[in-house]
Parts: C-alpha cells; structure tokens; sequence
C-alpha cells in the first residue's frame, strides 16, 4: 500500500473512513468498525507488524498488530486506541471529508480518537525495525465498540490481558497522563402496575406513584452512604436521577414507571460491589425489592492505576503530568483485565464529540513525537 506521507493525510485517511458505533447511532445507518479496522491492519502491515482480526460482535473486529522482537520473554506494551466513533448526527462540518482549514483537521473522530491512533501509527513508522530491538514487546491494537459499554477492550483484556505489563490508551489528554477516573453504572429501577380507565383510578394500580416515593427515599440515602467510598484522588462517588418515565397517556392509570439513575463510582465502591448491590440493600432493608426490580443497562470499570509503574515514570521522564478525569475510557477495561492502563494523547477532550469536531495539525505532529519519544525510552 502507499503508505501516506505526513500525520495529516494519515489522519485524514483515518476520518473518511466512517466508523460509527451502531450502538451509539441506532436506525442511522451506522455501519461499524470494520473498515476501518481494515485500513488499520494494512497499515501495521506496512509498519512491519504481524496482523490479525479478532472479532468480538458480527462484523466488529479488534485489530491487533504485533511487532516481532529480537528476544522471547520481554514485558508486553500496548498501544491501544479505538477506532469507533460517536454518532454524526448534528454535525456543522462534513463529519468524514476530513477538511483542512486554518491548521485544523475537521470531522467525526478526528479528536476522538482516530488522532491519537494516527500519532501512535506515526510514532510505529518512525521507528521502523528498531522496535524489535526495544526492551518490550510492542503490540498496537484498535479496539473497537469504546464509545457504548466498550466490548473490545473487555474482550481483549480477557483473552490477552496476561501479556501485558502496561498499556497506554489514546485519548485527548494533551498529552497528559490520565491514570485515575471513576468508573459508571447506569441502573434502570422499575415498578410494575395494573392499567385502567383514569375516570376509575381505585380499580388500577399507578406504577407511577409505586416508583415515586422509592425515589424518594432512595436518593437521600445513597447520597449519604457515598461518601463511605470516598477515594483520596477521585473524591466521592455521585448519584444523578436522569430519567424517569412512565404512562402512556393523562386518562390512563399507568402499568408501568421506569427511572435511570447514573452512579460514578470510585474503586472502593466498584470494589465493594457497586452501585447495585448498594441500591439492593436499601431496597431489601425496606421490604421493597418485590416491588422494584433493577437492571444494569450500561456499566465501565473505574481506574486507579499505581503512579510507581513503569510505564507512567516513563511518561514523566518526557514531560507529561500526571491528572484525573472526569470521563472514562478503555483504560478502566484493560486495568480491569490486570493490565496497568493509563490514557494519554494529542488534543483536549473538550472537541471530542463536538459539531465540529477537529483536531489541529499542531498537537496532531506533537502527538506523533511524544509517542515516539515514549517508545525510545525502552532503547
């Protein structure tokens, strides 16, 4: 293949490929992560790596690229961007044209985090052969499925997780090392009713007012136990009512009331058993677990990785800081599955997702060279 010829047109490759998480864009028409796990995988091929495709739902692969080293038995590094995307709807600028304007490179991931797999890709092609002679042994994998519940780094934490001594996760981080966040649990708690005519509300049962007065009782006791999982880095884990919905119409008695609440949880808490064994036992010492029932409709791993590893002292000794962050990512999944995770990459979060979204040549070319500093210090 014609490898391209700056970060800017590999990254542009990148964008007009589109790689939309179907789960994040149902009925639009999104078609996944292949294609682009496709273009991915040549290039690794081009950067010397040995290729191969592990799919982990029909049609949506992790690429994973292992590079050959000189000797058995060094400790695993992985590099470990996702190549989907959040959904385009909304979007001011063409999400896959991939446009340059004003030192800016437009469209649907060119933040987050195709930029990030760019540099990394870049960083690779730079080194060429030295990175067999490197310390570790060096493995890049595209992840897929990050954007809705994150089945990809799951998978590959389960099946390779054991190989790895350190991964570092693209995310725009400008350049910082993320290696705390708190994890999230959405909990979707549901009463049951009978319907009826609204003109006859004593023949029916309102699964409305059976949910309400739960709430209300639950909310103020979970945002006073919290604070028992308080994490001296992450602070308290947090609770938000987000949505509540019930009944289909004003003259009918509802048979139905749903309510999601949206937990972020610390290590303790995650550790402890969670959100859901915490609103199950406010549930049971009330007698009122027959009449809600729970279920985890989205869920991530929080992260709390020792500032001591390896693999962070090395990201220091080129400059990056250490921060927190208040948004998750695959670097939760992969420490989940024993693997010391942190994430780190060109650009702010702040245009990850944006209608415009974009990602400037600038931190796209310093990306590139911090990754392949990063790499150098395993000579």
């Amino acid at each position: 293949m014609r490898f391209p010829d700056s970060p800017a047109a590999l990254l542009q490759e990148l964008v007009r490929i589109p790689s939309v998480n179907p789960d994040c864009a149902p009925g639009q028409g999104a078609t996944g992560e292949l294609a682009c796990a496709t273009y991915v995988g040549e290039i690794l091929e081009a950067c010397g790596a040995k290729v191969s495709f592990d799919e982990v739902n029909p049609g949506r692969p992790n690429v994973i690229g292992r590079f050959p080293s000189d000797a058995e038995g060094k400790p695993g590094l992985l590099l470990a961007p996702h190549v989907d995307t959040v959904s385009v709807m909304g979007m001011t600028v063409d999400p896959f044209a991939a446009e340059i304007q004003d030192g800016r490179i437009y469209g649907r991931g060119s933040s987050d985090t195709k930029g990030t797999m760019a540099a990394m890709l870049w960083a690779l092609r730079e080194m060429g052969d030295e990175i067999g002679s490197l310390s570790c042994a060096v493995t890049f994998v595209g992840l897929m499925g990050e954007e809705a519940g994150q089945p990809g780094s799951q998978h590959f934490a389960e099946r390779y997780g054991s190989e790895f001594s350190f991964a570092l996760v693209g995310e725009p981080t400008s350049l910082e090392t993320v290696y705390a966040h708190k994890g999230c649990v959405w909990l979707k708690l549901s009463a049951r009713g009978r319907s009826c005519h609204g003109s006859t509300p004593e023949q029916g049962e309102n699964a409305i007012r059976h949910l309400l007065p739960v709430l209300e009782a639950l909310l103020p006791w979970l945002e006073a136990r919290l604070p028992d999982f308080t994490d001296t880095i992450l602070g308290s884990p947090t609770v938000n009512l987000g949505m509540i919905k019930g009944g289909s119409s004003p003259n009918i008695v509802p048979s139905d009331c749903h309510a999601t609440l949206d937990f972020r949880e610390t290590p303790a808490l995650f550790e402890s058993g969670g959100a859901r064994k915490l609103v199950l036992e406010f549930l049971e010492s009330r007698h009122l677990h027959d009449l809600i029932t729970i279920e985890v409709i989205g869920d991530s791993c929080p992260l709390l990785t020792d500032p001591a590893t390896d693999g962070i002292r090395r990201l220091q000794s080129i400059g990056s800081r250490l921060t927190t962050a208040p948004w998750f990512c695959d670097a939760g999944r992969l420490a989940g599955g024993g693997i010391p995770s942190v994430a780190c990459g060109p650009g702010s979060i702040a245009q990850a997702h944006t209608k415009d979204e974009y990602l400037t040549i600038v931190d796209l070319e310093a990306g590139a060279d911090f990754y392949r500093r990063f790499l150098e210090t395993y000579r």
